[in-house]
């Protein structure tokens, strides 16, 4: 009996690159923490986006190693996908952005319309209203946020972004702790 044939590989053998199943090339190196990525999900004017964008964004965060800000950034981000369902006519899109120790989240959609500017909201609503709790939730949660309309042009079809924005509010963990994820 061969024993190279039968020999399994140590424990060493986690450190070799992963290969991807189409290409057989070698992955990448995952991104250090402190190095800024973006990602983006357009989605339809359907009622199942809102859902599908909070899964996404736990999904990139908690693989990113920052699921200490997942809370508020899946419960300000569906509240802004779903008004963007409800009360547009067009997709809508959802956009993180990770610059060291800032979070960015965008919502896009087709409507120019800006929410009321903070002076001038409602703040009275009722403890059973359905509605209107949006902005006063991206009010206390988010630690910075705002908007701006785009006229159509050439880069696309116009509409409006909603951002907000979460600082990360201790220390980045350990380098390999993303990686373990």
């Amino acid at each position: 009996m061969n024993t190279e044939q039968n020999h399994h590989p140590g424990p060493t053998s986690y450190l070799l690159p992963a290969l991807d199943p189409l290409s057989g090339a070698p992955h990448p190196p995952p991104l250090p923490f402190t190095a800024p990525w973006c990602y983006e999900l357009h989605f339809p004017r359907d009622p199942r986006g809102p859902g599908i964008a909070r899964v996404t964004l736990r999904a990139v965060l908690d693989a990113h190693g920052l699921a200490q800000l997942v809370d508020r950034a899946e419960l300000l981000a569906s509240e802004l996908a779903t008004n963007s369902v409800r009360h547009t006519q067009g997709p809508a899109s959802v956009r993180l952005q990770w610059l060291c120790p800032v979070l960015r989240v965008s919502v896009w959609d087709m409507s120019p319309d800006l929410p009321p500017a903070p002076g001038s909201r409602r703040t009275d609503v009722a403890a059973h209203a359905e509605d209107g709790r949006g902005l006063l939730i991206l009010d206390t949660v988010a630690d910075r946020w705002g908007g701006c309309a785009i006229g159509e042009g050439k880069f696309g079809p116009g509409g409006k972004t909603i951002w907000f924005e979460l600082n990360l509010p201790a220390a980045p963990p350990p380098v390999g702790s993303a990686l373990a994820a």
